[in-house]
């Protein structure tokens, strides 16, 4: 990704998660970045373009994080781990990416429905991490669905609980946590 456009993304992350996707013009966004509208039109079309870049860039950012911290393990516990850790530094690092994420996901807007199947095609490859544990026996046996939703949900928790507390939060101290009660009710 070359530097303007690199530029537009994370500008338009920051509005995007700070106004709203309907509230942030392509005007908020070349006027935050000082560049012409032809500029930010050669690298995309339209404000929708850069709203799904975003949320492909970000899910493609977890899909990739997950393959690579999860294939050299051979225990599925130690997978999820592996994912919960990935999810809690995500919330950290990209705060306002999963804000986005968590607020265009509920309606039935094109953005919306983007949103929703980039993040159900994420939590499919979770699933499949469950369902191969349960069948190997190193996960209780459960609803891989329900499973994947519940780890996908450590998301929606984890930037809940930043947002709540007024002091700063030690990010392992979060993930211990959630370490404690997700992994904790999948052991056989």
């Amino acid at each position: 990704m070359n530097k303007t456009k690199r530029k537009i993304f994370e500008t338009s992350m920051k509005l995007f998660a700070a106004k709203g996707y309907e509230a942030t013009s392509i005007e908020d966004i070349t006027e935050s970045i000082g560049v012409a509208k032809g500029t930010l039109y050669y690298h995309f079309s339209s404000k929708e373009e850069i709203f799904n870049f975003l949320v492909d860039e970000g899910i493609k950012l977890l899909q990739n994080s997950v393959d690579i911290k999860t294939e050299k393990l051979d225990n599925y516990l130690d997978k999820i781990k592996a994912i919960v850790l990935i999810e809690v530094k995500i919330i950290y690092k990209y705060e306002d990416l999963i804000t986005i994420l968590l607020s265009q996901f509920w309606g039935n807007e094109n953005i919306n429905q983007t949103c929703k199947q980039q993040v159900f095609s994420y939590i499919n490859k979770i699933e499949k991490i469950v369902e191969e544990g349960i069948n190997k026996k190193q996960i209780k046996n459960g609803d891989p669905k329900a499973i994947a939703s519940e780890i996908y949900g450590i998301i929606c928790a984890g930037l809940l609980y930043k947002l709540r507390t007024n002091h700063e939060v030690e990010m392992m101290e979060v993930y211990k946590q959630f370490e404690n009660t997700i992994i904790k009710g999948l052991e056989v």
